[in-house]
């Protein structure tokens, strides 16, 4: 069973920049699908980014494009989310998810990390 652990998040200032990562505990780590989601208060989930299996082609939501870069490392069996120029409406809980190939919908997430951007 694939378990998923977010870290990186943090409080920063409008500008900074923070990388979050995703440990995947799994022996299959290149037949998943990864991606960062977020859900800031009183709003619904919205995709972020995503990387798919193995050499991981990227999509990355018009909001963020060009300021956050996703990244995966088949070695080490992470995926990152490179944030910078961050928003205040940036801020949110970001969450790791993951899928297999074939699969409609992202079957298992991560606990979330917790971003903070103040003006």
């Amino acid at each position: 069973q694939v378990q998923l652990v977010e870290s990186g998040g943090g409080l920063v200032q409008a500008g900074d920049s923070l990388r979050l990562s995703c440990a995947v505990s799994t022996r299959t780590f290149a037949l998943y699908t990864l991606a960062w989601f977020r859900q800031a208060p009183g709003q619904e989930r919205e995709f972020v980014a995503a990387a798919a299996r193995g050499k991981g082609a990227t999509a990355i939501a018009d909001s963020v494009k060009g300021r956050f870069t996703i990244s995966r490392d088949n070695v080490k069996n992470t995926v990152s989310l490179q944030m910078n120029d961050l928003k205040p409406e940036d801020t949110a809980i970001y969450y790791c998810a993951a899928k297999v190939a074939g699969d409609s919908s992202y079957h298992v997430w991560g606990q979330g990390t917790q971003v903070s951007v103040s003006q």
